[in-house]
C-alpha cells in the first residue's frame, strides 16, 4: 500500500496561519523520511480554519525543504482560473522540480457565490465549462492545440522536457469517466462523500482510454484518518476533529478545537447525527482496526493507493498517527 498526505494546513485555536504552515514544513519533511509518496494541498478560500488558499505557492515552499517526495494539488479549483496559466504554474513548476510535480483539479467553486465572482473578478463563467477547461489543460500542458482551436499556434512557457501528470479529484461517476475517457489519473474523495467510491472507481476503469500521461489507470482516493495507540485512544483524539467538521459544515468557526472545548461542547440531536454520519468519511481507530478499515476500502476500491488527512488540534497527535500508519505499510 502506498500513503501519500493532503493537507488543508488546517489552524488550530490559540495558534496563528504562519504556526500552522511550520507545522506543514515539519511534517512534510518527516513525511518524506517516512516513506510517504506525496504531499499535496488543498485549495480553500475564504476561511480562518484553513491556511491553504494557493496550493502552488506551497508546493513550491516544500519542495524547496524537501529532496524526493512528489508535490501537488488536490485540487488547484480549474473553474474559477485560465487553463493557461494553470498551464504555464505547473510548467514552472515542474522546471523547478522535475519528475516530482502532481497537477490535481477539481470543478469545485471554492466557496460562497460572492467569493467565487471574486476569484473570476465578476466574469461570468458557468462551472459547466470544466470538461472544456479540463481538455484545454491537457492541449496546454501537451502542446498539443488543435488546429482548429481559438488559440491554435500559442504555447506554455517554460518548455519543459517533462510535464506533471494530471490528476483530477472527483466524487461520482461523471467526474470519474471524464477522468478515464481523457486517460488522465483519478482521486476519489471519500472524505467528502464516501457513497459513490465503489461506482466511481468502475466508471472510471472501464471508460479509461491509455494516454501520454497513463498507459493504463492511475488511481487514489482521499481519506480521513486518525490512528492511536489503540482505539480509545484514537477516538478521544477523533472528538477535535469531529466538532471541526461540524462546525465547518455550518458556517462557523473553522479553526480546529481542543479535545477539551469539543468534550465540553452542546450538541443537539441533529448534531450528533451529523457527527454520526460524517465518521463515514473517517477510518478511526488503534493500527489493528485502521489496517483491516484501509485493507477493507482498499478491496472495496480496487486502489492500492490512498491520501491521508488528520485534522487535530494537536500538532503532536496528528505527526504521531501519521507516524504509526507508517509503521503499518510504510
Amino acid at each position: 500500500m502506498k500513503l501519500s498526505i493532503l493537507d488543508q494546513v488546517p489552524v488550530s485555536k490559540n495558534t496563528s496561519v504562519t504556526e500552522a504552515l511550520s507545522g506543514t514544513l515539519k511534517l512534510a519533511r518527516h513525511a518524506e523520511e517516512m516513506g510517504y509518496s506525496r504531499y499535496w494541498f488543498a485549495e480553500h478560500h475564504g476561511t480562518r480554519g484553513m491556511g491553504s488558499t494557493s496550493p502552488e505557492i506551497l508546493m513550491s515552499y516544500i519542495a524547496s525543504n524537501t529532496k524526493s517526495i512528489r508535490v501537488g494539488s488536490g485540487g488547484v479549483l480549474l473553474p474559477q482560473y485560465s487553463p493557461y496559466k494553470v498551464a504555464e504554474n505547473f510548467r514552472q513548476l515542474e522546471a523547478l522540480f522535475p519528475g516530482r510535480i502532481d497537477l490535481g483539479v477539481g470543478r469545485s467553486p471554492g466557496g460562497t457565490r460572492k467569493i467565487r465572482n471574486a476569484l473570476l473578478d465578476g466574469s461570468a463563467k458557468s462551472i459547466e465549462e470544466f470538461p472544456r477547461q479540463l481538455n484545454d489543460l491537457i492541449y496546454y500542458i501537451t502542446d498539443s492545440i488543435p488546429s482548429d482551436h481559438p488559440y491554435h499556434g500559442i504555447k506554455a512557457a517554460p518548455f519543459t522536457k517533462t510535464v506533471p501528470p494530471i490528476w483530477v479529484l472527483g466524487l461520482g461517476e461523471n467526474s470519474a469517466e471524464l477522468t478515464g475517457g481523457l486517460g488522465l489519473n483519478y482521486v476519489f474523495g471519500h472524505f467528502i462523500n464516501p457513497s459513490r467510491g465503489k461506482e466511481a472507481f468502475t466508471a472510471y476503469r472501464k471508460s479509461f482510454e491509455p494516454s501520454l500521461f497513463s498507459p493504463a489507470p492511475g488511481s487514489l482516493s482521499a481519506v480521513f484518518v486518525i490512528c492511536g495507540k489503540n482505539d480509545e485512544e484514537a477516538e478521544e483524539r477523533a472528538l477535535s476533529q469531529d466538532l471541526w467538521l461540524l462546525r465547518v459544515e455550518k458556517g462557523l468557526d473553522s479553526r480546529v478545537p481542543s479535545i477539551e472545548e469539543a468534550k465540553a461542547a452542546s450538541y443537539s440531536e441533529s448534531d450528533r447525527t451529523v457527527v454520526l454520519r460524517n465518521r463515514k468519511r473517517m477510518i478511526i481507530g488503534g493500527p489493528e482496526k485502521v489496517k483491516n478499515e484501509l485493507a477493507e476500502l482498499s478491496e472495496r476500491y480496487e486502489t492500492e493507493e490512498f491520501m491521508v488527512l488528520t485534522n487535530l488540534h494537536s500538532f503532536e497527535h496528528k505527526v504521531q498517527s501519521f507516524e504509526r500508519l507508517a509503521e503499518l505499510y510504510l
